[in-house]
């Protein structure tokens, strides 16, 4: 992930490979994107824009659990640009400086200064990697599932898994062919098996009480 057109190619491959591939109807025009630009009286972020207009219309890639926003729904949060949201009030934003900007976080609430933002990521194309491998392992089809971490699970981890560089600091990934494993908190372990055999290999390598 050395740049951003590197993130947007991973991406592509991996909606084309777990879900279905990215078409040119899956993406929010630059009519659309320049009209969000007029009503927040801004420019967006290059990469923002590129990954709207690449993805932004697939829900089942981007927005079922964590939502990422439509260009109606972008919003200014005094100097950063909120772009995602979840369903316990978390929101992500970016400053407005620069082509790939570093990713904030914050809880969200009505008192919008009561929380401040807190770093989350380095950079908003590998905050889009993060997003769509949460959606996989939050998704409502394939074989997904969680349970509590164990102190036996760390090695496992490293042995069958290859670490990725995306963690924030609630989270870690773990990978192989065909099982994103995300941990949180170093507590709470959840899983996204592409193939009914890869998961089942998962239970075998990581016995415990997964909830499907």
């Amino acid at each position: 992930m050395h740049d951003r057109s590197a993130a947007w190619r991973f991406i592509e491959s991996f909606a084309a490979t777990w879900t279905e591939p990215i078409g040119p109807q899956d993406g929010w025009s630059r009519r659309e994107l320049a009209e969000a630009e007029d009503r927040l009286g801004v420019g967006l972020p290059e990469a923002l824009k590129e990954a709207l207009a690449l993805f932004g219309k697939r829900p089942e890639v981007t927005s079922n659990h964590d939502r990422l926003l439509a260009p109606a729904e972008l919003r200014l949060d005094r100097e950063i640009l909120v772009f995602r949201s979840d369903q316990w009030v978390e929101a992500w934003g970016v400053p407005l400086a620069g082509d790939d900007p570093e990713v904030l976080v914050r809880t969200d609430s009505q008192d919008k200064y009561q929380y401040p933002w807190k770093p989350w990521m380095s950079r908003f194309s590998l905050a889009c990697v993060e997003l769509v491998l949460t959606m996989a392992v939050f998704g409502d089809g394939g074989e997904t599932a969680d349970r509590e971490r164990s102190d036996a699970d760390v090695p496992l981890l490293e042995e069958h898994f290859t670490l990725l560089p995306l963690n924030n600091p609630l989270s870690r990934w773990f990978v192989s062919d065909d099982v994103i494993i995300r941990e949180d908190d170093r507590a709470w372990l959840w899983a996204c098996a592409r193939t009914p055999e890869a998961f089942e290999l998962l239970t075998t390598r990581f016995p415990g009480a997964w909830e499907r």
